[in-house]
């Protein structure tokens, strides 16, 4: 286990982008329970619109995330029996940029998500 990984130690809420739901709004995929480590900062990066934007937050994850997707940190236990759509939840925030680079040997590849 590398640093990568090792630095994961808190937990967080996903839920993947929203798909049209036919009636003019959108659903959300089952939300899933990720380590991560969350850093509250404001960090300037490159929006998918070419835009330069400032975050409120950056998180670093174990697996590939899809922008417009959902994060909340905390754990699924923390949320009521109803947290289908993250958009109403109160600390979700919506993942705004992503990127991937692997480590020198491409064993481990440091995810980082703008919020």
């Amino acid at each position: 286990m590398g640093i990568i990984s090792r630095m994961r130690k808190q937990t967080l809420v996903y839920w993947g982008s929203p798909v049209p739901d036919g009636y003019g709004g959108s659903t959300f995929a089952a939300a899933v329970e990720l380590s991560c480590r969350w850093e509250d900062k404001q960090e300037l990066f490159v929006a998918p619109d070419g835009k330069e934007v400032l975050s409120q937050s950056v998180v670093y994850v174990g697996q590939d995330v899809n922008i417009g997707g959902y994060l909340y940190l905390g754990e699924e236990s923390d949320l009521d029996s109803n947290h289908t759509n993250p958009q109403i939840i109160d600390g979700a925030r919506e993942i705004r940029q992503f990127a991937k680079l692997p480590n020198l040997r491409a064993t481990e590849f440091l995810r980082q998500v703008w919020l």
